[in-house]
């Protein structure tokens, strides 16, 4: 299995060392839809071994998707939502330039009314937001946004790589509800609006999410004992 330590970091920093280099853009972009792969379903990819996403849900109990072990903790089905929610809004709207994914009929399959990252949340509505998902319609929009954001990447060429996030987009993040005015959500629009496209491949396309994965893993190897 992929490990986020001894496999992982040396090929996210071999991807920031191509971005940087356009004569390697191809590399890049390959290097980029590999480690992509990796933390969504192997279902959108065909051919590729179990992946970093596969490894969480194989087997996940119900317990372990919405339970939060420890008030340090979040939960499995918070993690995957958040770092779907994250992908949706920066891959399309501030690479792509586009719609998201998440519009009102995805919101009914989900079952949730809720359309920001979730980074404010207090715990109670960590677990709310937790009972609430449709665990498989959960898993069905993360697929949604992995193809998009697959194509997305595909149609990159080496000067966009440069390209600055345009402040028109960063507003419409906010227009749309993809974070909140609260401190801990907002903080993402300046953190975002300081990159350019290959700063938001690097950060948070690839190497975020593989983080919370991991995280999810340990969860639900503490819940699943």
């Amino acid at each position: 299995m992929f490990q986020v330590g001894t496999d992982w970091n040396p090929k996210q920093a071999r991807l920031k060392e191509l971005l940087a280099k356009p004569e390697k853009f191809e590399e890049a972009k390959e290097l980029c839809l590999q480690l992509h792969s990796i933390v969504h379903s192997s279902e959108i990819t065909p051919g590729i071994e179990p992946t970093l996403l596969d490894e969480v849900w194989e087997g996940l109990t119900e317990k372990a998707f919405l339970i939060m072990p420890t008030v340090k903790d979040v939960t499995v089905a918070w993690n995957i939502w958040h770092i779907t929610r994250i992908e949706d809004i920066t891959a399309n709207i501030l690479i792509g330039e586009r719609e998201q994914v998440l519009d009102e009929e995805w919101l009914e399959r989900l079952g949730v009314r809720v359309r920001d990252t979730g980074n404010a949340m207090t715990d109670e509505e960590i677990l709310a937001l937790s009972r609430q998902l449709v665990r498989e319609e959960l898993k069905s929009y993360r697929d949604a946004v992995g193809v998009r954001t697959k194509e997305i990447i595909n149609n990159l060429t080496s000067p966009d790589l440069k390209r600055k996030v345009k402040g028109e987009s960063i507003a419409r993040i906010l227009k749309e509800g993809g974070v909140t005015e609260q401190e801990d959500s907002i903080w993402l629009l300046d953190f975002w609006g300081k990159k350019n496209v290959a700063g938001i491949i690097l950060m948070p396309i690839t190497r975020h999410q593989a983080g919370h994965l991991n995280d999810c893993i340990k969860l639900k190897k503490k819940l699943q004992k």
